[in-house]
């Protein structure tokens, strides 16, 4: 490996690697603003200058490649006089609003004037002033104090795929602007508010909400979607008041969707905080005793089969094998947690997980959708497969009409008999796909919802399996979910093994088969109510409260600690960073109460064993925030059943997923503006 002295010390460092990297490496740290890890390189702020022997002047670490031999110097008078001369150049034009800026206590210029400024200025011209910009909901714009680092133009146009912030004018006049002043149409926008150094670009909602030092922190992850992107929880007298990413470079990076940053505003709206029992058509306020007791006359009144329950999105595994065991308890078999029919196969785990991994999308060399919508079912992994794309031109193809996807796909296909022509090796796709070392098929639960679903998975197996491209060094079959809950659920055997079609859960909904239908935390199961005595159980007055005639109040996610198993199988911890409004208690102690109440003190759980029966339920655990391992992977000679149909990919309502989204005002207004961009194409501000 090449060498290179850092103030006398000798560092061994990779070729391709910058001047400032390699400072990195020998522990000595070089102020930045412009430079980001994640980000090409600009050159901008020339903050981060440093000595090289036998150059008559500084130079700019982040864009000088380090070379054998070179001698560095970051410590001299030279440099000293070079950062305290741009530091000051910087401030020139910087307005003095500390006291009253959202970045104060995080704040990149703040903390390197105080290390590398001087205390005097030598201007006495007037300072610069920038007309603010318009940048929708989320993001908050002060530009006078911008710096001009482009970190947000970077940004837009290389991650997130939508090259609308750019700079206009030249020298003095040079603006950072929306290039038509209006809202970022992109699921990652906020992300800005994280890469901006100084206080021109922060967030909307959180304006003037508290300082970062009154905050308490709780590491945790996320739940709007099936990715399980890693964050940090902030929270002030136990009131959620924003919601970061966190590094993972597995994962998330260090980006997290504007839906997870924002919708935790929804966490305090349209709270169920006691229970409530229907009275002529009106809900009304009751007691813990007297709403269960109501339970206990109806579900000894009512026949074991026409009883069935549902489990919903954001619901955690402890509490979800504690419904099941209080299922099991009453001798009730009805549970399910699909909101649609769609084919699982449960009894090997590759079957409905994203086998490639997220980080396996940096591997990969050729990506296949079907039926799916990354963008808006998994943005994260949208941005992965962008990434991708962007920096080593990556061949993305899809079956079904995904959309705007930031990125360029060819569309190969509209029905499945362009999947079976696949599978058969006809066509030139066929051969571009078996001719690539690490191809990804990515299906979704569109495709599944199909008469052909268990066709296309099985098949698909069956084919890749047959080609090498499942082995152990390499699993091309991914399945993509789009809820927190689906693989640990599917994991614990809420899914039966084998469905009776004209039995099934889905089959007696329609047919008002049930009697009491118990939901917990589900609020999206399609339900026409007839006469069925419907029990909710969740966090939020939405769609499943509005029809319920009875309501426990119970726990949001982000009042409990709880595991979830993201779609590649990785089991992740959530944790509690605030707590339970009024009388809402976790799921797992509301099935106590009705159990003590039904004298079956032998079923009674607590979170310690749950948590321990969850774990070993798990199939190819191997342990927290890891990946599941394989040893033997199968295929199995079941029939499928094959019908030509169209791939339709049913699209999400975006900023309204799951319950509290849907209680945001923050994803109200960012809904309100999608809608009226597509209809008159202007958000109409």
């Amino acid at each position: 490996m090449p060498k290179i002295i850092i103030n006398g010390k000798e560092i061994e460092f990779e070729k391709g690697m910058t001047v400032l990297q390699a400072c990195e490496l020998a522990d000595v740290e070089i102020p930045r603003f412009c430079y980001h890890e994640k980000l090409s390189i600009a050159g901008n702020c020339r903050m981060c200058l440093v000595e090289l022997d036998k150059s008559p002047k500084p130079i700019a670490s982040c864009a000088m490649p380090a070379a054998e031999g070179m001698n560095i110097k970051t410590n001299t008078s030279l440099v000293e006089k070079a950062r305290k001369g741009v530091m000051e150049f910087l401030l020139a034009n910087h307005p003095l609003d500390c006291p009253v800026c959202d970045q104060g206590g995080e704040c990149d210029l703040q903390d390197q004037s105080m290390y590398y400024g001087v205390d005097k200025s030598r201007f006495v011209e007037n300072k610069r002033q920038v007309k603010e910009k318009y940048m929708g909901p989320l993001i908050k714009t002060q530009m006078t104090r911008c710096i001009h680092c482009t970190r947000c133009v970077r940004f837009a146009t290389e991650v997130a795929g939508v090259p609308e912030i750019g700079a206009i004018g030249r020298g003095e006049n040079m603006e950072i602007t929306t290039y038509l002043e209006k809202a970022m149409e992109s699921e990652l926008s906020a992300n800005v508010i994280d890469l901006c150094p100084v206080g021109a670009l922060t967030s909307k909602p959180y304006a003037f909400e508290a300082r970062p030092w009154e905050l308490k922190k709780t590491e945790s992850i996320d739940v709007t979607d099936a990715v399980g992107s890693n964050i940090r929880i902030d929270t002030y007298n136990w009131e959620v008041k924003r919601i970061l990413p966190r590094l993972n470079n597995n994962i998330n990076e260090e980006w997290i969707s504007d839906k997870t940053r924002f919708s935790c505003d929804g966490l305090l709206k349209q709270r169920l905080d006691t229970p409530y029992i229907k009275r002529n058509n009106k809900l009304q306020k009751s007691s813990w005793d007297e709403a269960i007791s109501l339970l206990i006359d109806k579900l000894k009144s009512t026949d074991l089969n026409e009883i069935g329950g549902h489990i919903g999105d954001l619901v955690n595994l402890e509490n979800a094998l504690s419904f099941k065991k209080f299922f099991a308890a009453l001798k009730i078999n009805n549970l399910e947690f699909r909101e649609r029919k769609y084919y699982i196969n449960p009894t090997e785990k590759i079957n409905y997980i994203f086998n490639s991994s997220i980080k396996g999308i940096d591997e990969t060399d050729l990506i296949l959708l079907i039926g799916t919508n990354p963008r808006l079912e998994a943005t994260m992994l949208n941005a992965r497969i962008r990434k991708a794309f962007a920096q080593r031109r990556v061949p993305v193809y899809s079956i079904g009409d995904p959309g705007d996807l930031t990125y360029d796909y060819t569309k190969i296909g509209n029905t499945t008999d362009d999947i079976k022509k696949i599978l058969n090796i006809e066509g030139k796709f066929s051969k571009e796909l078996l001719s690539s070392k690490k191809p990804i098929i990515i299906i979704g639960e569109s495709a599944l919802e199909l008469k052909s679903g268990k066709y296309i998975i099985e098949e698909f197996k069956k084919f890749l399996k047959a080609n090498n491209f499942i082995n152990k060094d390499w699993n091309a079959l991914n399945f993509l979910p789009q809820n927190a809950s689906t693989v640990g659920l599917i994991d614990l055997k809420i899914l039966p093994n084998k469905e009776e079609e004209n039995n099934s859960f889905f089959e007696k909904l329609k047919k008002n088969k049930f009697k009491l239908l118990y939901l917990l935390g589900s609020d999206n199961l399609n339900i026409k109510k007839n006469n069925e005595f419907i029990v909710y159980q969740g966090s939020h007055g939405d769609r499943g409260a509005e029809i319920a005639d009875l309501i426990f109040p119970s726990a949001a996610f982000t009042e409990q600690t709880g595991l979830y198993e993201n779609l590649e199988g990785r089991v992740q911890e959530c944790k509690k960073a605030s707590y339970p409004i009024g009388e809402a208690l976790e799921d797992w102690k509301i099935f106590n109460l009705i159990l003590k109440k039904l004298k079956k003190n032998d079923h009674l759980m607590n979170f310690e064993n749950l948590r321990e029966e969850v774990l070993s339920l798990i199939p190819n655990f191997t342990k927290l925030n890891e990946l599941p391992s394989f040893k033997d992977i199968r295929t199995s000679n079941q029939s499928s059943y094959f019908v030509n149909e169209e791939v339709f990919i049913k699209q999400l309502d975006y900023f309204f997923t799951n319950a509290i989204s849907r209680a945001s005002k923050t994803m109200s207004e960012c809904r309100q503006i999608k809608q009226n961009i597509k209809k008159t194409g202007t958000d109409n501000i």
